[in-house]
Parts: C-alpha cells; sequence; structure tokens
C-alpha cells in the first residue's frame, strides 16, 4: 500500500503543489493523509516530496526540514503568503478518475 499512496507524488509538476489529504483521494484512499505522510517519510527523498503539503498549503514539517521543503519550492517559483503557500495559483489538481460500470 505504500508505494500505492505515493504514486500520485510523481504526477504533481514543478511548481504545484497537493495536500496531502488530495493526495491520498488521488491514490484512491480518502481520509488516508497521514498514511501518505508515513509513506513520504519512508521513501527517504527518492520522490518530489517536497510538493505534498498540509491542507491550507501550511508546510508541516518543523526545523531545518520545514525549511529545506520551503527553499525547494521557492526555486521552483511556488510563491508564499506569510506562512502558506499561495493555493489558488499553485494547487495542482488531479483527474478524477472514472468509476468502473460493471
Amino acid at each position: 500500500m505504500l508505494r500505492e499512496l505515493i504514486q500520485p507524488v510523481w504526477k504533481i509538476p514543478k511548481g504545484k503543489v497537493a495536500t496531502y489529504g488530495e493526495v491520498a483521494r488521488a491514490a484512491g484512499y480518502p481520509r488516508y493523509a497521514r498514511q501518505v505522510a508515513w509513506a513520504l517519510r519512508a521513501a527517504h527523498g527518492a520522490i518530489p516530496w517536497h510538493r505534498v503539503v498540509g491542507a491550507g498549503g501550511h508546510i508541516k514539517l518543523r526545523g531545518a526540514p520545514g525549511m529545506e521543503q520551503r527553499l525547494r519550492l521557492e526555486n521552483e517559483g511556488v510563491t508564499f503568503r506569510g506562512r502558506r503557500i499561495h493555493m489558488r495559483m499553485h494547487e495542482f489538481h488531479f483527474k478524477a478518475k472514472r468509476k468502473r460500470v460493471l
């Protein structure tokens, strides 16, 4: 399941972000936002983890990792309004999955 949870992260382009909850929904596991965070941590930086943020555009990491995430996002052109990401400009919307008709 870890691999399935982080698969949508690869779809987030540079300069865009998605919330933990949106990544979970895109993976087909709504309400698994915390598990997305754990899966990203387990991946040890092998994916673009910095493009996943908390609800409302908050960086949830504390200290040096949070500053690294902010710097990586700023290098990709993501703008902030105080401590929050300007989500109207930078939020990535996953394409809706089609429901199967049986």
